[in-house]
C-alpha cells in the first residue's frame, strides 16, 4: 500500500501567551500615571479635609500653569527626538525684560510684542545651533539655559518691578466655571489645539516619523529640520508668554522667576509617558502628568512637607518616569506570544 501524504500537524500554542493582547491594553504607562493620579486624588482627599475643595484645587492648578503651558510645546519638541533644557531661563528672561521696560515707561500692549520676539529669537538660536550647526540639543540648551538667565540678570539686576496694569493682573486671577484658573483654562484651549495637531494631523504624524527614525523620516520627504526649528521657536515665543503670565499672576518681574522650572516641565512630559528618545507618547498622559505633580506638590504643601523633600519628590518622579515606560513595554514583549512554528 502507497504510503499517503499528510500534512503534519501545527505544535500547541504556548499557555503563556494567551490573553497578552487583553494585558496589553494595561500596559501603558500613560494609562498607570492616570490611575495614580485618581489614587493621589483619592487619598489626598481622606488625608485632608481642604484638598477637595474647590479653593484648593483651583490654588493647586494656578500654582503649575506656567509649567503646564511651557509643557505643550516642549511635549512636541520631544516627540521629535529633542529638548530644551532653556525654557525656565527664557521665562526670567522675559519677566526681567517686561519688569525693565515697564521700569522705563513703555506701555504693556508694547511691552507684550517685544518680549515674545525676544523668545522667537531665543527659541531660533536654539533651533538654528541644533538643525543647521549640528548640536545635540540637551548641549546647546544647557549652555542657552545659562545665557538667557545671565542675561536676564543683566537686564534687571537684582532688584524687582511691580505695580503692573491692574487690568491684567487680575485676567491672572479670574476664575472659569468658579474655581478653574484664567490660566488653566487658556492652557486647556492650547491643550485642545495641540493634541489635534500632534494625534489629528499630518504634521503630528511627521513628528511621531521623526522621532522615530530621523533618517527614514528625512527620506520620506519629510521636513526634518523645518519641523525642528519651527518647534524650537515656538517654544521660545510660549515660554515668553509664560513669563509674562507669571510676571503678572505674581505682581513682581525678578530675573530668578522661574528658577528650576525646565526640570518640573520635563518631569511632566516624561510622566506622562512621552519617550525621551522620541517617537512615542500622547499628550493626554501629559495633561495626567502635570496633573498628579500638582495635586502631589499641593499634598505636600498642606501636610507642611519642606520645599527640599518636594523637590526630591519631583527628582524621584522623574527618574521613574524615564525608567517605568521601558520596564513596561519589556513586561509586555516578553508576555507576547510565541509565533508559530511549521
Amino acid at each position: 500500500m502507497a504510503d499517503t501524504l499528510t500534512k503534519p500537524e501545527l505544535p500547541p500554542v504556548r499557555t503563556e501567551g494567551a490573553g497578552s493582547a487583553g494585558w496589553a491594553r494595561f500596559l501603558r504607562w500613560d494609562l498607570a500615571v492616570t490611575i495614580i493620579l485618581i489614587a493621589v486624588f483619592g487619598f489626598g482627599s481622606a488625608d485632608n479635609a481642604s484638598f477637595a475643595t474647590t479653593g484648593n484645587l483651583s490654588f493647586a492648578l494656578n500654582d503649575i500653569a506656567e509649567v503646564a503651558i511651557i509643557a505643550l510645546p516642549m511635549t512636541l519638541l520631544v516627540v521629535c527626538g529633542e529638548v530644551d533644557l532653556s525654557v525656565a531661563s527664557m521665562l526670567g528672561l522675559s519677566s526681567a525684560l517686561a519688569g525693565s521696560l515697564w521700569d522705563a515707561g513703555y506701555t504693556f500692549e508694547m511691552i507684550v510684542p517685544i518680549v515674545l520676539l525676544v523668545g522667537l529669537a531665543g527659541g531660533l538660536v536654539n533651533g538654528l545651533l541644533v538643525t543647521k550647526v549640528g548640536l545635540p540639543s540637551l548641549a546647546v540648551t544647557i549652555g542657552t539655559m545659562t545665557l538667557y538667565r545671565g542675561l536676564a540678570s543683566v537686564v534687571l539686576g537684582t532688584k524687582a518691578v511691580a505695580e503692573f496694569p491692574q487690568e491684567y493682573a487680575d485676567l491672572t486671577q479670574r476664575t472659569v466655571l468658579g474655581f478653574i484658573p484664567f490660566p488653566i483654562a487658556l492652557f486647556g484651549v492650547l491643550a485642545v489645539i495641540t493634541a489635534v495637531v500632534l494625534h489629528a494631523t499630518g504634521l503630528g504624524r511627521a513628528m511621531f516619523a521623526i522621532g522615530a527614525q530621523q533618517e527614514a523620516a528625512f527620506f520620506a520627504g519629510i521636513r526634518v529640520k523645518r519641523i525642528k526649528l519651527a518647534l524650537f521657536a515656538l517654544t521660545g515665543v510660549v515660554a515668553a508668554f509664560a513669563g509674562i503670565v507669571f510676571t503678572l499672576r505674581y505682581g513682581s518681574a525678578r530675573a530668578d522667576n522661574g528658577m528650576g522650572f525646565e526640570m518640573t516641565v520635563i518631569a511632566a512630559v516624561l510622566l506622562g509617558g512621552v519617550d525621551f528618545d522620541g517617537g512615542r507618547g500622547t499628550l493626554g498622559g501629559v495633561v495626567s502628568g502635570l496633573l498628579l505633580i500638582a495635586l502631589l506638590r499641593n499634598l505636600l504643601t498642606l501636610n507642611d512637607v519642606a520645599n527640599e523633600v518636594q523637590s526630591i519628590v519631583t527628582g524621584v518622579l522623574l527618574v521613574v518616569s524615564v525608567l517605568a515606560p521601558r520596564v513596561i513595554q519589556a513586561v509586555g514583549r516578553r508576555r507576547r506570544p510565541l509565533p508559530l512554528e511549521g
